[in-house]
């Protein structure tokens, strides 16, 4: 890699920015209204986003997950509660989200606490998706080495076997999440790298709000 390319790679945004006249009162409102303009953007996979967790040592991982659910409460995601993010979540209960819609100039950043959602939710979730996706769920033992794809695609099919309809219950160590703010913070592409940044910082019960500098 030429690292001139990478020092002279430059894009200025031009969007219109954010003014404390464009905050709400509530952050999720606020969030729920550029979440909604990101779906209708036609963005390949508006609803991914990257989730940060740590271990009790405080070393970090990150991965891209996709939120399923959203509310007032927070957001829910799924996974192996086996899985690292389950492992450290167990460890340390607090996570960071980072939504980024480039196109779109804009960012959302989330902290808070993590707890599962309860199984009738996880169940009801489940049941929802797709045939393929709850056999690959069972099949697979997330983020634990396994020998080959071809183990993988074994254990698949011999469910498949089992389940021709993919008709299968939800394991046990697979289930949701719900990512309960207390913090947000909205940021703004603007040109020359002047952007703009608001915090929503939950005090005694209610959300303060400041401008950050870029």
């Amino acid at each position: 890699m030429d690292p001139d390319r990478l020092l002279n790679l430059r894009t200025d945004y031009e969007s219109a920015g954010l003014s404390r006249s464009d905050l709400t009162p509530e952050p999720f409102e606020l969030f729920s209204g550029w979440f909604s303009d990101a779906l209708e953007s036609g963005l390949v996979e508006p609803h991914a986003f990257i989730l940060a967790t740590a271990d009790r040592g405080g070393r970090p991982s990150a991965r891209t997950v996709l939120v399923r659910e959203m509310d007032s409460r927070g957001i829910v995601f799924y996974t192996n509660y086996g899985s690292r993010k389950g492992a450290e979540l167990a460890e340390n209960p607090r996570a960071s989200a980072v939504f980024l819609w480039m196109p779109l100039h804009r960012q959302v950043r989330i902290e808070g606490r993590v707890e599962k959602v309860a199984a009738t939710q996880s169940d009801a979730y489940f049941n929802a998706r797709p045939p393929g996706s709850r056999l690959s769920a069972a099949a697979s033992p997330q983020s634990q080495p396994v020998p080959s794809r071809a183990w993988l695609e074994e254990r698949t099919e011999e469910l498949r076997r089992r389940y021709p309809d993919g008709d299968l219950r939800r394991p046990e160590e697979w289930g949701g999440y719900r990512l309960m703010p207390d913090y947000y913070e909205f940021w703004r592409g603007r040109p020359s790298r002047l952007h703009d940044r608001f915090e929503y910082r939950l005090r005694d019960g209610a959300w303060v709000t400041e401008r950050l500098a870029p």
